[in-house]
């Protein structure tokens, strides 16, 4: 009754004990969890590698190490660079070339008509 009207409530004495506890359990569970995933994993990672050596393919990052490989020993020995290593906006002369065009055009026209386009 005394609770009722607004009374002290009795409060469990090990609530913080139980609480602390079931942490505790919820944290040995997950890293159980993790355990048994990096276990399957391995598992996994040891099948695939059977497979790989069964048919002969190589992992992804073995092929990209070869590439890779590959492109240095081609440009060791080479006088010339390979595309990818000019720099952006080498080359380029698009405009320039517009405007040469332009300029030969109007070399070949008539006096007239060469004053005409200049103006």
């Amino acid at each position: 009754m005394g609770k009722m009207l607004g009374g002290d409530e009795e409060k469990d004495p090990d609530a913080a004990k139980k609480a602390e506890e079931r942490q505790e359990a919820l944290r040995q569970e997950e890293e159980e969890r993790k355990a048994k995933f990096a276990r399957m994993e391995a598992e996994r990672e040891l099948v695939r590698q059977g497979i790989r050596d069964k048919y002969g393919i190589k992992k992804k990052e073995e092929r990209e190490a070869e590439a890779q490989a590959a492109l240095e020993a081609n440009s060791e020995g080479s006088l010339t660079r390979p595309k990818k290593a000019i720099p952006p906006g080498c080359g380029d002369e698009a405009e320039d070339d517009d405007d040469s065009i332009l300029d030969t055009v109007i070399k070949y026209l008539p006096g007239p008509l060469q004053d005409m386009f200049r103006k």
